[in-house]
């Protein structure tokens, strides 16, 4: 059985940026709206006692599974955005992080705006990510509820969910605004850092 995960922050720690409101209803609401469809789909299959993780990995791509996929894809997500956003988090990362991401982007202002318009042109819903793949960090994109190591190899480091239910309270369709403040406020980068860490061992 798959169990809703605590959020490693209350809910209005994220403020001003995501308010008490909308990480509520996101939490609360559609993060255990997905925890509780993948628990009825996975009911008397061989996923029954799988991690979500495998569940993920094993029904990417299979169309017979496409329902169960969606369902724990959105619900590995969320899990891991919730680890990619902090009160203490933004600004420019030190370490092996930083020192990546200076290597692949030519510093991180460049970075930055990358990440931003990455997130800001994904189209309809998706998740803008920040991965690590043959020693190099990329930002990339990915629609609905894939996650990036769906047919690939790529190590997410850190998320930001671009569905319209992730910001929509705070900001209304005015996306770009959303996107700035998680980046320059929120992104934990010490998560990264300890994700790059174990990708690399």
């Amino acid at each position: 059985m798959i169990s809703l995960s605590d959020l490693p922050y209350g809910y209005d720690a994220l403020e001003p940026c995501i308010s008490e409101r909308t990480l509520r209803l996101h939490h609360r609401k559609h993060h255990a709206a997905y925890v509780d469809k993948t628990n009825e789909l996975i009911e008397g299959t061989r996923f029954a006692d799988a991690d979500l993780e495998t569940i993920v990995r094993e029904t990417c791509g299979d169309s017979g599974n496409a329902k169960l996929f969606n369902q724990a894809a959105q619900a590995w997500n969320h899990d891991f955005y919730w680890r990619s956003l902090s009160p203490d988090g933004g600004g420019k990362p030190d370490g092996e992080v930083g020192d990546l991401i200076s290597d692949s982007f030519g510093g991180f202002h460049d970075f930055r705006d990358a990440l931003i318009e990455k997130a800001v042109g994904h189209f309809a819903s998706g998740w803008a990510w920040l991965t690590y793949d043959g020693g190099a960090l990329k930002v990339t994109d990915t629609p609905d509820a894939v996650p990036p190591f769906c047919g690939g190899a790529d190590v997410p480091l850190l998320v930001i969910d671009v569905w319209e239910h992730a910001y929509y309270l705070d900001y209304q369709n005015v996306r770009p605004d959303h996107v700035k403040a998680v980046v320059d406020e929120l992104l934990d980068w010490e998560f990264a850092e300890a994700n790059l860490r174990a990708a690399r061992r």
